[in-house]
């Protein structure tokens, strides 16, 4: 059992934040890159960071990054025993941090927090199993300060797993 902290909730948001955009504003990430720079732009830590490495991005444009899907996720123990498949809302949760890392790259909107707003025409085309390597593709079809809108799609070996058009509300955080 851990030790609960004695932080307040605004302690816990300045060390958050401290912990990420550790890359100079002035320098953009090379790609392909892993996990210890996705970090430095997303929120996300394990249990929930469903991207193992960006392999192309272009800020606030559109990316490509790919998710090992590791056989040994405790999740596959039920979702389901005798035939382990990703669950598609976890294949949308990692689509949704693949666009919101194209996003949050951006100088301008780094130290903000993504939410979603909405998942439009979602359709599941092919099952993920484990050690599957899922490839994650978003393009920004919409932009403003607080509104985002991507298409997206994810496939295993070229084949289409799942596609859709999602919505993000975009937070800045307070200080």
């Amino acid at each position: 059992m851990e030790e609960s902290s004695n932080q307040t909730p605004s302690n816990q948001a300045s060390n958050y934040q401290e912990s990420r955009n550790q890359v100079p504003s002035n320098q953009a990430p090379s790609y392909p890159c892993g996990i210890d720079e996705i970090k430095q732009v997303l929120p996300h830590r394990s249990p929930f960071l469903w991207l193992s490495r960006i392999i192309s991005c272009t800020p606030g444009q559109e990316v490509v990054a790919e998710l090992d899907v590791d056989p040994g996720l405790p999740l596959f123990k039920g979702h389901f025993p005798e035939y382990p498949v990703l669950p598609g809302v976890i294949i949308m949760e990692a689509l949704a941090q693949a666009a919101g890392y194209c996003l949050m790259v951006e100088p301008e909107r780094q130290g903000s927090l993504g939410f979603f707003a909405g998942i439009d025409q979602a359709k599941f085309r092919q099952q993920v199993q484990p050690g599957d390597v899922l490839t994650l593709k978003a393009t920004i079809t919409k932009a403003s300060s607080r509104f985002c809108a991507a298409e997206v799609e994810a496939s295993v070996d070229g084949a289409v797993c799942a596609t859709a058009v999602q919505k993000y509300m975009i937070a800045a955080q307070e200080s």
